[in-house]
C-alpha cells in the first residue's frame, strides 16, 4: 500500500507517517519545507514539497497513491474572518488532486461535537463535507482531546497542574468530553484503508472515560502524583483572556490556546459509536494514557506536591 500523510510534521501526522511505514507501507508525505522535514527524509519516507493553499504544488503528490490522509487545519495560523474560506479553498484543492491523480480513498481526522460555537470546530466540520463532496470516497474520523506528549491540549493541562497552586475556574470547566490517546487514533487511522466498511462513513472516536475538564484537571494532577489544586469560579472569561492567561502560565502560543479554549464549551463526547465499532480497537483510559504522555514527555514525579 501507497499512502500520502499530509501534515507530517505535525502531532499526529508525523506518529501516523512512522506507524504506517513500520506496517509495511509506502509512505509519502506532503511537506511545506523540505528543509524541515529531513527528519522524516532520513528516515526512508518520500517528501512531496507542496502547500494545499497553492493547488499548483499538490501535482504528483497523489500518483499511485491508494489513500491520502488529510490532516491539516489551519489553528494557531491566523484568526481572521478568512480562515475559514482559506480551510474550505485547501480541501476543495486537495480532493480535486486526489480525485484527478486516481486516489482510492481519503482519511480525514477532524473533531466531535454538535452545532458546535467555536469557528475551529465548525471549519473543520465542513472540511470534512467539502472532501466528501468533491474528492474519492471519505472516512471521516471525529475525536475529542487526542492525548500524547508532543499535543498543544495535553501539554496545557500537565502546565496548568504544574505551575499553578491554585487554579481560576472559568464555566467551560464543566463541559464533558471524551479524550483519546494518540497510539489509539493511530491504530484507527492505519486500520482503515483495511476496513472496506468504513469507507463512506463518519467514524466517532473516543476513549472510555467521557468527564469534565475540572475532572481532566485532576487526573492529569493523580497522574503527576500531586493533589488536586483548588480552582476558584470567576463569573465570566472570555474566550480570549482564558487564551492570554494560558499563553502566560503554559509555553502554548496564545494564538494556539485561542482556538483551543473557543472549542472548550462544546461538548465533545461520541453520540454514535456504530462507526469505531467496525475496528478492533479497544482504547485505554484516560489514566494510563496520561501515565504514558508523561513517561515520554518527561520523567514522572517520585512523590506527591
Amino acid at each position: 500500500m501507497r499512502a500520502l500523510v499530509t501534515g507530517a510534521t505535525g502531532f499526529v501526522g508525523s506518529h501516523l507517517a512512522e506507524r504506517l511505514s513500520e506496517g509495511g507501507a509506502d509512505v509519502r508525505c506532503l511537506v511545506r519545507d523540505r528543509e524541515k522535514a529531513g527528519h522524516l527524509e532520513s528516515a526512508g519516507l518520500e517528501l512531496h514539497e507542496g502547500d494545499v493553499s497553492s493547488p499548483e504544488t499538490l501535482e504528483g503528490a497523489g500518483r499511485g497513491v491508494d489513500v491520502a490522509y488529510y490532516l491539516i487545519h489551519g489553528m494557531g495560523r491566523g484568526g481572521d474572518g478568512d480562515f475559514e474560506e482559506r480551510e474550505r479553498a485547501a480541501a476543495r484543492a486537495f480532493a480535486r488532486m486526489a480525485s484527478d491523480e486516481g486516489v482510492s480513498r481519503v482519511v480525514y481526522l477532524g473533531g466531535l461535537g454538535q452545532q458546535p460555537t467555536s469557528r475551529h470546530l465548525r471549519s473543520r466540520h465542513e472540511t470534512a463535507e467539502t472532501l466528501r463532496a468533491q474528492g474519492p470516497p471519505l472516512t471521516y474520523f471525529r475525536a475529542a482531546m487526542v492525548v500524547g506528549a508532543e499535543s498543544a491540549s495535553f501539554k496545557v493541562l500537565r502546565h496548568l497542574v504544574e505551575r499553578l497552586p491554585v487554579m481560576i475556574a472559568p464555566s467551560w470547566l464543566s463541559t464533558r468530553t471524551q479524550p483519546i490517546g494518540i497510539d489509539d487514533v493511530l491504530t484507527y487511522l492505519a486500520a482503515a484503508p483495511e476496513t472496506p466498511s468504513s469507507e463512506g462513513r463518519e467514524v466517532q472516536i473516543g476513549g472510555p472515560d467521557v468527564l469534565s475538564y475540572r475532572e481532566m484537571l485532576d487526573a492529569m494532577a493523580a497522574a503527576l502524583g500531586r493533589s488536586p489544586r483548588p480552582k476558584l469560579p470567576v463569573p465570566v472569561l472570555s474566550p480570549r483572556l482564558s487564551a492570554l492567561w494560558i499563553g502566560l502560565v503554559t509555553s502554548v502560543d496564545a494564538g494556539v490556546a485561542r482556538p483551543l479554549v473557543e472549542g472548550l464549551s462544546t461538548e465533545t463526547v461520541v453520540t454514535d459509536g456504530s462507526g469505531a465499532a467496525l475496528f478492533d480497537v479497544r482504547p485505554r483510559t484516560l489514566a494510563e494514557t496520561l501515565r504514558s504522555a508523561l513517561g515520554e514527555g518527561g520523567s514522572l514525579p517520585t512523590a506527591a506536591a
